[in-house]
């Protein structure tokens, strides 16, 4: 699997349970990640990185509530629970996480205006994170995608790298959804469409 990478989506505390925005069942693609690891030569994390008081945060908007919905200057955004502040112990990655060889560390959503769910590209979707840049670079042509949420941050990573031009697939086990009224479903119609494979 020379030319293929492990992407592993915002494994972090905050996601997990007893996290600020904690997802069904986070902690427990842990063990499947850890073991689907030793299969890849090549592994890169991702984590979720906020400054506090971040325009995503519902907190900054008076009188709105955790997973209303809004229009910011680049598109509708769902307002979030305070959540992976940096330094915070939320935004660290899981304990349980076992990826000594990991050789890359993409940090995103820290721009305070701006919410960034894709690995690949800021909410705008023409803000690179450099990301794809980098496994360009470095010769990749296949990604598979875990960690949390499948419904958000794996859903938009996997669309972003199928339009960079890569291969992708999405490990289904090795995720967990937030399940926002319909995301599941739109994001397994989304992948049916764009050629993302889910296994």
């Amino acid at each position: 699997m020379k030319n293929s990478v492990l992407l592993v989506i915002d494994v972090q505390n905050d996601f997990c349970p007893g996290g600020l925005l904690a997802v069904n069942g986070g902690n427990e693609i842990v063990p499947l990640i850890n073991k689907m690891a030793h299969e890849y030569a090549n592994v890169v994390l991702t984590q979720d990185w906020h400054p506090a008081g971040h325009a995503s945060f519902a907190s900054q908007h008076d009188g709105l509530q955790p997973f209303t919905q809004i229009e910011l200057s680049y598109g509708p955004q769902t307002l979030w629970p305070d959540h992976c502040i940096i330094g915070s112990s939320g935004a660290e990655f899981h304990n349980g996480l076992d990826l000594p060889y990991a050789e890359l560390i993409i940090r995103k959503g820290f721009d305070k205006a701006i919410d960034s769910y894709s690995a690949f590209f800021e909410n705008d979707h023409k803000t690179p994170t450099g990301l794809g840049g980098y496994l360009k670079e470095r010769g990749f042509t296949r990604i598979t995608c875990v960690g949390l949420a499948f419904d958000y941050c794996v859903r938009y990573s996997a669309e972003d790298a199928v339009k960079l031009g890569f291969k992708v697939e999405v490990i289904e086990a090795a995720t967990r959804a937030i399940g926002l009224g319909g995301t599941v479903a739109a994001t397994k119609k989304s992948f049916a469409e764009r050629g993302v494979a889910l296994r």
